[in-house]
């Protein structure tokens, strides 16, 4: 399934062959284990001694054949003995853990991988590691001499050591870099979280170097309460005075004791989610190891219960991280954390006080302006950090546009419980498709009793009628009925307009007792034909937009001709609308999904023939006539006639007068099968005819269990009515509940710009399917998950689940991919992951993001949860993802923890390692675009005029983005990585030993340029000629970008004025069929390149304003501005640029590195 399936089998988590001892490797701290993590000292110390005796020198040289040597293992089991984990929740933890020791793979720039075991001296002075043929003195590393301690795969090391270091998780990579000439020692952890752990301890004693060299008591405890972390950290202080107070409302005797029910339900009211059991286990484990006869708790007890249970490592480090381990934030730190890491350019210091008092739980600290542990844990877990984007949550996109621009929620007899055979109707699925915000519904209607049409499927007269609903013990649903619910629920959830998809087949007296009740139901709602706009030459101009149709009902279904006259008419009927079998009639075939059932169905044959009296006050309420598929061949067959003689304007949309339409709207109706043919084998053809007319997809009829096709499918070849059985619950109706998300759920979403535009080239099934516009990246670290719940049905007590994430990636054929984290087992309901995965997306637009969780299991894996999101409304940054059930419902604080962030660069990835160096691709191997000769000489003249633009926006978008990455590379760090820690990584560098900076933050002509102070090294003065040459590109870009947008702008204007004489022009330059219709190709392709690469240009300025913001803030914030460089200074530079960022916020979205959330 992925290839990281192979962890396990002999194989170290990053994916290199395990060299440690396989008496020790499996049996010893791969985890975060603490000394006193439950099991006393003794088994500890045991496994210590083990270690020491055991002989553990080894050396290899990666080969890359062999790092599969687990194939494809997918199911794993665990029958360890070790004690339970215990949480790291301070830098004592880490200390602690330190102390103790663990396994280290150390890399060498010779490619060779030395397995060593590391600790941390008891004084804190320094590190040893042995097995070395260095004597003991020399195999150490003074933590004195320690400038720098990098996550990640960042140094010189790692990132020239070709496949090696593709195998070494980037996760569990660290690097240190000690002495006077900046050496490094590289080092990967056995997993993230142990390099998380070593990272904080480092880290914490270089921001504290007091505390080295003298023993400080925390190497067998660890806990709360004796560790330096309490007395030194902030941060820890305010965790112990709050859960002071909060406990001291609780101990209403003031004796310091409370019941343990009363601790149980307060750590459950503090920390909502955790599991009621849990805790009192806990407290349980502390009386057994206390060897209390009382179950009364102690302050001392709570806070260690509490912080145990409820500190999530991950936050912790994070926290650490940001808060240069003060363990707390202030309002500028938690501004440039959201300035730089989500995303958010425009907040501002007020906002950040806000969600500091909205979020903090200690009265103290809120009162203090300082964000601890726990209220920023509360705040990743917020509305406000989810993957979804907060604007989409209501109605975002232009509604203005014809209904024909638009996907459209669409429910397929939603009315029918069980099967499409033996299914009764029911009022129920009727209101739930309205409730999740369907806006086109099928209501099949038949002949009823006593004249009354009833709601349901008829099969025709050669269909046993005992598969018909009303002869089962059910009462029967009246047509009546039916439509005074639709009509009662038809706007609640959106008030945009609701298509009523008639398929009847009724006698013309039932029609007439129909057309009746709808026009009594709905009145003034329903939208009639008599207010239709019809065009001169008898067809029907534009559909409307959602929003002139807002609140109106309009009624699909078959229509007589104009020009009929009488009572009734006759009309033909499609096949499978009814439920026959078509071509597929007397087949025997399987359910789809439940072959092994082995369950055989013969397709019923349809009637002979296919005709239906029509009455004509039913067919005069039809607003949007109901068609076959032959509405679609026979456009298809006039365009290649008409372009044998007068060709279209394009290939992509109708240019010429089509033959004969009829003078009113329509629908074309296809099944399954042939859209599917059609999406394969003529997608641009089915693009072009969904620019003017609404097309709908139905199920196959021989899906008779009402499972869904993938939407998806359809949705890239235009189809705006994708028809899905609501009822249904699974991955189909997930990933149309992710499309229709993100425009609030209203029922209509905007299909892509190159589905609407009149002059555009699409073509799904090419790699670069909008030429001019490069592929962005999405790159996923999946963190970790949070309450995770035991699959349904899972009633085992003691059984704990081995939960892993899949990660499934929908959209054109060259963007769908999925993989997987490794299994966490028995990691029961927090596991940590800490896996990275990237993505290539060559149409944002239509792709879709899927995650899974799954209990890894022998005989099946169970689902657990999962969340299916647009690619459009993802935020970078940290971000919860809240998990819902297999009927779409949110399971209550269950969520996964990840961190996004899109480029339009690739790196990182093995596939695309050639583009990881950027800073060495020079001009010459540059790729320029290129715009297409069409053979028509006045046309080719004027497409000539934008080759220099062209050039010009590579050349600048290039630059700027070259000099970035060479920028972070010199800082030793990688591609992705954020300016701020770009910027923190280079003011260490510049501060002398007395704390002074050599070098300050300077405004020239308004760019943040650093001038040096003092003499610098050379590597020094490099990395500041680096960052200045990083400036002038960014300040080339911003200022030149408008002129040349402008350029390819005035090109893309003069060849539109030609798009109406492209037949004619052709025609003069003696071009005729296939070679006028190339040319025709050559234009839509022209004109689409030169709107991609003016948004490009446009985005990439947008991300240059924001990144000289991130900048000045950046070096406010690590001192490298002067005492009049305030920071109203630095804020009232960019100004401009923020005036200019929110004037456009959907601007570039397409190649934007940020999201456009708010404060």
């Amino acid at each position: 399934m992925s290839e990281r399936d192979g962890y396990g089998d002999g194989l170290c988590s990053d994916g290199a062959p395990d060299c440690i001892p396989p008496r020790v490797s499996r049996g010893r701290r791969s985890g975060v284990i603490l000394p006193g993590g439950g099991g006393g000292q003794d088994t500890d110390t045991i496994l210590l001694e083990s270690v020491k005796a055991a002989p553990r020198r080894s050396s290899i040289i990666k080969d890359p054949s062999v790092h599969k040597v687990g194939g494809g293992r997918k199911k794993t089991v665990s029958f360890s003995s070790m004690p339970s984990e215990k949480k790291v929740s301070s830098a004592a933890d880490c200390l602690a853990f330190m102390q103790g020791g663990c396994e280290l793979k150390k890399i060498r720039p010779n490619s060779r991988v030395y397995c060593r075991f590391y600790t941390l001296e008891s004084d804190l002075s320094c590190l040893r590691w042995e097995p070395s043929k260095k004597d003991g003195d020399r195999a150490r590393l003074d933590v004195s001499s320690i400038r720098e301690v990098r996550t990640g795969k960042s140094t010189e090391t790692f990132l020239h050591n070709g496949p090696l270091s593709e195998h070494l998780a980037e996760e569990a990579a660290f690097s240190i870099i000690h002495g006077d000439d900046y050496q490094t020692l590289d080092l990967v952890a056995l997993s993230a979280d142990v390099a998380n752990i070593w990272v904080t301890g480092l880290r914490y004693l270089l921001a504290h170097p007091s505390i080295i060299g003298g023993a400080w008591g925390g190497g067998g405890g660890g806990g709360l309460g004796e560790g330096v972390s309490v007395e030194g950290s902030l941060g820890s202080k305010m965790r112990s005075e709050w859960l002071a107070a909060e406990f001291a409302l609780v101990d209403e005797d003031g004796y310091g004791i409370v019941s343990e029910d009363v601790a149980v339900a307060t750590i459950c009211k503090l920390c909502p989610g955790i599991k009621e059991a849990k805790v009192r286990l806990r407290f349980k484990e502390i009386q057994r190891s206390k060897e209390k006869l009382t179950s009364h708790v102690t302050r001392e007890e709570f806070q260690e219960a509490y912080c145990e249970l409820c500190t999530r490592p991950d936050v912790y480090f994070l926290l650490v991280q940001l808060s240069k381990d003060r363990e707390c934030l202030d309002p500028q730190d938690l501004r440039l954390f959201l300035e730089t890491e989500q995303g958010l350019s425009l907040a501002t210091t007020e906002g950040c006080w806000e969600l500091l008092r909205r979020y903090e739980p200690s009265a103290q600290s809120r009162e203090r302006g300082l964000l601890g542990l726990d209220g920023f844990a509360r705040y990743l877990q917020s509305p406000e950090c989810q993957l979804l984007d907060p604007e989409h949550l209501g109605v975002c996109q232009d509604m203005n546009m014809p209904l024909s621009h638009y996907y459209i929620s669409t429910s397929y007899r939603s009315y029918l419980l069980d099967d499409q055979v033996h299914g009764r109707a029911d009022i129920g699925g009727l209101i739930k498709a309205l409730q999740s915000g369907c806006r086109c519904l099928e209501l099949g209607v038949t002949d009823g009793p006593e004249g009354e049409p009833l709601l349901g499927v008829d099969y025709g007269p050669d269909i046993p009628r005992h598969h018909h609903h009303h002869h089962h013990h059910h009462a029967p649903v009246t047509i009546r009925s039916a439509l005074e619910v639709v009509n009662k629920y038809a706007f609640l959830t959106s008030q945009y307009p609701l298509l009523v998809y008639l398929c009847q087949r009724c006698s013309p007296a039932q029609q007439r007792t129909m057309a009746q009740h709808l026009k009594k139901v709905f009145g003034s709602r329903l939208y009639t034909p008599e207010a239709l706009p019809v065009s001169l030459g008898g067809r029907a101009t534009t559909l409307p937009s959602p929003e002139q149709l807002k609140g109106r009902v309009l009624i699909v279904g078959k229509k007589l001709p104009a020009e009929h006259e009488g009572s009734d008419g006759e009309v033909s009927e499609e096949d499978e609308e009814i439920g026959g079998g078509g071509p597929l009639a007397g087949r025997r075939m399987t359910i789809p999904g439940e072959e092994e059932l082995g369950v055989v169905l013969v397709v019923p044959p349809p009637s002979q023939p296919r005709k239906l009296r029509l009455h004509k006050e039913l067919s005069d309420l039809v607003t949007i006539a109901r068609t076959g598929s032959r509405s679609f061949y026979t456009q298809r067959a006039s365009h290649k006639q008409a372009q044998q003689q007068s060709p279209p304007s394009s290939p992509s949309s109708p240019g010429t007068p089509i033959p004969p339409e009829p003078p009113y709207w329509t629908l074309c109706s296809l099944g399954e099968g042939e859209a599917g043919r059609l999406t394969t084998e003529s997608p641009e053809d089915l693009v072009m005819f969904t620019k003017r007319t609404l097309t709908r997809v139905r199920p196959s009829s021989v899906r008779l269990d009402s499972s869904n096709p993938n939407p998806q499918g359809y949705w890239k070849g235009g189809v705006q009515l994708v028809a899905l059985n609501q009822q249904t619950p699974g991955a189909m109706l997930d990933l149309h509940r992710g499309r229709f998300s993100q425009n609030g759920g209203c029922g209509y979403v905007l299909r892509p710009a190159v589905m609407r535009d009149e002059v555009s080239y699409f073509s799904a099934h090419t790699q670069g399917c909008v030429p001019g516009v490069p592929p962005q990246t999405l790159r996923i670290k999946v963190i970790s998950a949070h309450n995770l719940p035991k699959p349904q049905g899972s009633g085992a007590k003691g059984e704990v689940i081995d939960p892993y994430v899949v990660l499934e990636l929908h959209g054109v054929p060259a963007d769908c991919a999925e993989q997987r984290t490794r299994t966490a087992a028995q990691n029961q309901d927090d596991p940590l992951f800490d896996e990275t995965f990237e993505f290539q997306v060559n149409m944002p637009e239509l792709a879709l993001l899927r995650f899974v969780v799954l209990d890894d299991d022998y005989i099946g894996d169970d689902f657990i949860g999962q969340y299916s999101v647009a690619f459009e409304c993802l935020q970078p940054g940290y971000r919860n993802v809240p998990l819902l059930g297999m009927t779409g419902d949110p399971l209550p604080h269950t969520s996964l923890f990840v961190h996004v962030a899109i480029t339009n660069r690739r790196g990182g990835g093995k596939a695309q390692r050639r583009g990881l160096s950027v800073r060495r691709v020079g001009r010459r191997g540059r790729e320029y675009v290129t715009l297409r000769h069409t053979g028509i000489k006045v046309v080719d003249e004027t497409f000539k005029l934008a080759s220099a633009p062209l050039k010009e926006v590579t050349e600048l978008r290039e630059d700027a983005q070259s000099t970035t990455a060479s920028f972070k590379e010199q800082c030793g760090l990688p591609a992705v990585a954020k300016l701020k820690q770009c910027i923190q990584s280079l003011a260490t560098r510049l501060q002398s030993p007395e704390g002074t900076m050599g070098a300050t933050m300077v405004l020239k002509e308004g760019y943040p340029c650093l001038d040096p102070l003092i003499n610098l090294s050379e590597s020094t003065r490099k990395l500041l000629a680096a960052y200045n040459t990083m400036i002038a590109t960014q300040k080339q870009l911003i200022e030149n970008a408008d002129g040349v947008q402008e350029r390819i702008a005035q090109v893309q204007r003069e060849g539109m004025d030609f798009h109406e004489e492209l037949p004619r022009l052709g025609e003069k330059e003696g071009l005729k069929g296939r070679k006028l219709s190339k040319a025709v190709e050559s234009f839509t392709w022209n004109i689409t390149v030169l709107k991609g690469q003016s948004d490009l240009l446009r985005g990439a300025k947008m991300d240059s304003l924001d990144a000289l913001r991130q900048l000045a803030l950046a070096c406010e914030a690590s001192g490298l501005t002067s005492p009049s460089s305030s920071s109203n200074s630095s804020s009232s530079t960019f100004s401009t640029a923020e005036l200019h960022y929110s004037s456009h916020p959907m601007a570039g979205r397409r190649s934007s590195t940020h999201g456009n959330g708010r404060i």
